[in-house]
């Protein structure tokens, strides 16, 4: 498995997949050509079927216009072998002649891959482990956390670099809490965080939990929608659900900082190993390896902070996980707003519920999380591609009816 590096990235929304990502491989390109006429970038897929929603277009221009007037061609029929978010950058000379070409692909979380040898990571493999069960029975022999086993694996600097991100969460949601307004595209669909969050002050004890989280959630994910920095967690599209569980449990428990970042260590182990052993990408798996695979990673957090064994922890991500297989990617307009917005708030909120259902249980379950991770990507396989974040299926399809 790769370094936590890879999995949470800060950058700007509203999707990693298909605005980070291409960024990324188009930063990438520059570097391969010398002075260039012209691009042309070809996009396939499921990146091409929602690319105009989530801004995929402004993110490369803004890389390769300043150097060479760029084209932007739309395959949303032609879907490339290896994944189906692919990519083609051509650099031409004065004469139209091609200088260089190259295939890329958005593999999920901001991540990139050339797909050479059906390798999905390019990245070095930090971990000797990258399966739960696995790493669960290594902490139990030598009585450590699933965060002190990062720590192993990981440079030193590793804490710094998750403090940055928990900063830059935090950020987020107090943004998102500060401003109001409708999001950016068709919908106008109105902020809803400020006025949730101001509700839910009022309400006794009980309700007021879910009430906070709710409108943590919904403060990052609607910054998220609007172009704004978030972190990858696993990605742009799901990045609500474990920031508002952190958040909410730093500021109602008084958790330290240094237990929050422990927190997010074992969290992205979480997401790491569904990202290694399966798809943390919407338009491979559907929602179920994002919001799906960030539910399982704040269950995993909160039972942690709350002092859960390795087995009930690992107990509260396969919950998580497990309660969301077969949700489908089926963005209204292809933006990351209709059902993206709510599903992060809910997935926080049952991320909370699965840490407590794990926390009255000895740990012991049938289904382990490995094997809810092998499902979802089977499951992932199978689901047509129509609600695989093309905006052709589910609720997308009846678009017309919110005109």
């Amino acid at each position: 498995m790769e370094s936590l590096k890879e999995l949470f990235r800060i950058g700007k929304g509203p999707s990693s997949s298909h605005t980070i990502a291409p960024q990324r491989a188009a930063r990438r390109f520059l570097e391969m050509v010398s002075d260039p006429a012209s691009f042309e970038v070809t996009l396939y897929g499921s990146l091409a079927a929602t690319g105009k929603g989530h801004m995929t277009d402004v993110a490369i221009q803004e890389v390769l216009e300043p150097v060479a007037p760029v084209s932007i061609v739309w395959q949303s029929d032609i879907f490339l072998p290896f994944h189906p978010n692919g990519m083609r950058f051509t650099a031409k000379d004065g004469d139209g002649k091609v200088m260089k070409d190259w295939t890329v692909y958005s593999v999920g979380g901001g991540a990139i891959s050339e797909g050479k040898d059906g390798k999905r990571n390019e990245a070095p493999s930090i971990y000797p482990m990258s399966y739960m069960t696995e790493i669960m029975r290594w902490c139990e022999k030598n009585g450590r956390g699933y965060w002190e086993y990062v720590g192993e694996c990981e440079e030193p600097d590793i804490w710094d670099y998750l403090r940055e991100c928990w900063t830059a969460m935090k950020e987020c949601i107090e943004r998102g809490l500060n401003t109001e307004g409708a999001l950016p595209g068709p919908l106008k669909l109105p902020r809803k965080a400020t006025t949730y969050f101001v509700k839910a002050t009022g309400y006794k004890q009980n309700l007021q939990t879910r009430g906070l989280v709710f409108s943590y959630a919904l403060a990052t994910s609607e910054e998220n929608a609007s172009g704004g920095i978030v972190v990858t967690a696993p990605t742009c599209g799901a990045s609500g659900v474990l920031p508002a569980v952190l958040y909410h449990l730093s500021k109602g428990h008084n958790f330290s900082d240094v237990r929050i970042l422990h927190a997010m260590a074992t969290a992205g182990l979480v997401g790491n190993i569904a990202k290694t052993n399966a798809s943390i990408s919407g338009a491979e798996v559907g929602c179920q390896g994002e919001v799906g695979v960030a539910c399982a990673m704040a269950a995993a957090a909160a039972c942690q902070l709350f002092g859960g064994s390795p087995s009930q922890i690992e107990y509260a991500a396969e919950m998580a996980l497990e309660h969301h297989l077969g949700m489908t990617c089926d963005p209204i307009c292809g933006l990351v707003q209709i059902p993206c917005i709510e599903r992060n708030a809910f997935a926080a909120a049952r991320a909370l519920d699965s840490n407590i259902y794990a926390s009255f249980s000895d740990g012991r379950h049938r289904v382990s999380y490995d094997h809810v991770v092998k499902v979802m990507n089977e499951t992932g396989k199978n689901i047509p591609s129509l609600y695989k974040e093309t905006s052709t299926g589910g609720l997308a399809r009846d678009f017309n009816d919110f005109e």
